[in-house]
C-alpha cells in the first residue's frame, strides 16, 4: 500500500536529496489514487492535472471534502493555497526542494507540489510497480481490448488473486493510477492498454513494466493521426518490443501485422486464433446467438470442446487469448475451462428493450473492424435486425471509406438502418448504394429524433444494435431504449 512517504519518494524527480517525513506523516497510508474530484475517497490521493478545457487545481477544495489525504500539485500553480477554501489546515511539501513549508497537524491536508502533475504521477507509478512483486499482463489492440481483459481476468479470478483495470483505464491518464491500486495481496494484474499515437505504448509499458503482452489485433482506428494502419501496427508493436527475454507475447495468428510482431520481440512467442498453425486453435465453431458460443480447442494434440456465454462468433478469439494466458502461467484445462464459464459478465451487452427487443448496447466506442465485429453478431440472431450508428471518429483520410464499409456490411445484415450524424450518413448512403433499399434505412437529423422512431417501431422479436464513437455519445440512445427491471414492476 501507498504511503505518504512512498508518494514523496516516488514523485520526485532525482533520488536525492530526500525529503524524510516524521514518522507520525510517513507512515501515513493513502489509499487510492484518482484524477477526477467526484471519485475521490477517503485518505486517497488526488492528482490535479491540467486539460486542455479542465484544470484539475480547480477542483482540489472538492476532493479534499471527500477526504483525501493529499493532492499533486503543480509547483507555482497555487498563488495561495490558503484560497482555496479547504475544509481543514494544509501542509505544502516540496520532495525536490527537500522542504517542508509548515507544521502538520494532524489532520493535515497535503499539498505535494511537483515539476508537471502528469509526468510525476507517471514516476510516482513506475517506481510503485517496480516494488510490486506480481506477474502483469498488458493487452492492446484495435479491438477487443476490453472484452479480453475482462475474460481474462474472470478467468484467473478463482485461482489467482487478481487485479484489473477498471472500465477502460488504458491511457497514460489512467494506467498509473491502476498500477497504483496493485495491493501486496495481488498476485496478478491484468491492465489494458491503449495508444492515441505513436510512443503511448512505450510509455505505458514503462510504467507497468508487463511480464505478458497480448495483441488482439491491428485495424483501421487512430487514422486521424496515424495515417496508415501500418503505423497502427508499429505503434501496437510497442507492448510485445517491451517484454522480457523471459517473458510472453500472446499474438493472434490470423491478423498478418500481429503474426509478424513476433520478428520485434525478444520474448517467447505464444499464438492463438483459428490457423491450424497456430499454437492454440479453435474449429467447429457455432454460435447459440445471446446464449453464448461454442468451439473445439487443440493444443498439442489434445483436444476440448468448450461452451462458454460469451456473445459473437467473434469471441473465440477472446476466448483464445485469455486461454493462453493460463497456459503459459502453468494453469490447468479443466482451471481454464471453469475460468472461462465463469465470464458471464459480458452478457451485459444485451439487455430488454422498449416494444419487447432486445438491446445490444456496443456503445463504448467504434471503428469499421468493430462495426464489422458487431453486425456480424447482429447477424448470428434470429429475428428483425435493426442497426444504429453514429459517427466514427478519429479515421482522418479514411473518414468516408471507413463508413462506407459498414454500410456495405450492413446492407447483407440488417433489415432496419438508422443513423444520425454527418458522418454516419455515409454508412446510410452506402448501403442504398449496394442494394439495401431506401425504405428500410433511415437517416435521422438528431439523437431525439433517433430515439423516437426507434420507440415507435420496436417490437417483440426485434435485436437492435446501438454503436459509435465516444464522441457520439450514442449511450444517450441505447439508455433512452434499455428496460430497466423496476420499470417493469
Amino acid at each position: 500500500m501507498l504511503t505518504l512517504q512512498t508518494v514523496v519518494d516516488g514523485v520526485k524527480i532525482a533520488s536525492e536529496p530526500r525529503l524524510q517525513l516524521p514518522a507520525a506523516l510517513a507512515n501515513l497510508p493513502i489509499r487510492s489514487a484518482c484524477i477526477d474530484s467526484r471519485e475521490a475517497s477517503v485518505d486517497g490521493l488526488f492528482v490535479a492535472l491540467q486539460g486542455e478545457r479542465v484544470d484539475g487545481h480547480d477542483f482540489i477544495a472538492a476532493a479534499a471534502a471527500r477526504g483525501v489525504r493529499a493532492a499533486l500539485v503543480q509547483r507555482g500553480r497555487l498563488a495561495d493555497p490558503s484560497q482555496l477554501g479547504l475544509d481543514r489546515p494544509f501542509v505544502l511539501l516540496d520532495p525536490d526542494q527537500g522542504q517542508i513549508a509548515n507544521e502538520a497537524p494532524a489532520n493535515a491536508f497535503f499539498l505535494i507540489s511537483v515539476d508537471q502533475t502528469l509526468t510525476a504521477m507517471h514516476r510516482l507509478a513506475t517506481r510503485y510497480r517496480q516494488q510490486q512483486d506480481l506477474v502483469v499482463v498488458g493487452i492492446t489492440g484495435s479491438v477487443g481490448k476490453t472484452s479480453t481483459k475482462e475474460v481474462l481476468a474472470a478467468m484467473l479470478a478463482p485461482t489467482m488473486r487478481t487485479h484489473k483495470s477498471p472500465r477502460s483505464y488504458n491511457s497514460e491518464n489512467t494506467l498509473p493510477l491502476v498500477v497504483l491500486g496493485i495491493e501486496p495481496e495481488h498476485q496478478i494484474a491484468v491492465l489494458e492498454m491503449g495508444i492515441y499515437n505513436k510512443g503511448d505504448l512505450a510509455l505505458l509499458t514503462t510504467i507497468a513494466q508487463p511480464q505478458i503482452g497480448i495483441v488482439t489485433n491491428v485495424g483501421a482506428s487512430h487514422l486521424e493521426r496515424m495515417h496508415t494502419i501500418e503505423n497502427v501496427a508499429e505503434a501496437k508493436s510497442e507492448l510485445v518490443q517491451a517484454l522480457p527475454a523471459d517473458g510472453w507475447a500472446i499474438l493472434n495468428y490470423d491478423d498478418q501485422r500481429v503474426r509478424a510482431m513476433q520478428q520485434v520481440t525478444k520474448a517467447q512467442v505464444f499464438t492463438y486464433g483459428l490457423d491450424p498453425e497456430a499454437d492454440l486453435w479453435a474449429d467447429n465453431i457455432e454460435s447459440r446467438g445471446l446464449d453464448g458460443i461454442g468451439f473445439d480447442a487443440h493444443y498439442r494434440g489434445e483436444q476440448w470442446h468448450i461452451k462458454l456465454p460469451l456473445i459473437g462468433l467473434h469471441s473465440v478469439h477472446t476466448a483464445l487469448a485469455a486461454a493462453a494466458v493460463g497456459i503459459v502461467l502453468g494453469l490447468s484445462w479443466d482451471s481454464l475451462i471453469q475460468g472461462l464459464r465463469s465470464s458471464a459478465q459480458l452478457r451485459l451487452l444485451s439487455y430488454p428493450a422498449v416494444g419487447g427487443a432486445t438491446l445490444i448496447d456496443d456503445t463504448y466506442n467504434a471503428s469499421p473492424v468493430s462495426c464489422i465485429a458487431a453486425l456480424n453478431l447482429l447477424a448470428e440472431l434470429q429475428g428483425r435486425r435493426i442497426a444504429v450508428f453514429g459517427d466514427m471518429a478519429e479515421l482522418g483520410p479514411h473518414d468516408e471509406s471507413g463508413h462506407r464499409l459498414v454500410g456495405v456490411r450492413a446492407a447483407d445484415v440488417v433489415d432496419q438502418l438508422y443513423v444520425v450524424g454527418e458522418k454516419a450518413r455515409w454508412i446510410g448512403e452506402e448501403a442504398i448504394e449496394v442494394g439495401l433499399p431506401a425504405e428500410q434505412v433511415h437517416v435521422l437529423p438528431d439523437k431525439a429524433a433517433l430515439i423516437a422512431a426507434l420507440q415507435s417501431t420496436l417490437q417483440a422479436n426485434d435485436y437492435v444494435l446501438v454503436k459509435g464513437s465516444r464522441a457520439a455519445a450514442m449511450e444517450a440512445v441505447a439508455n433512452a431504449l434499455q428496460v430497466r427491471p423496476e420499470a417493469t414492476a
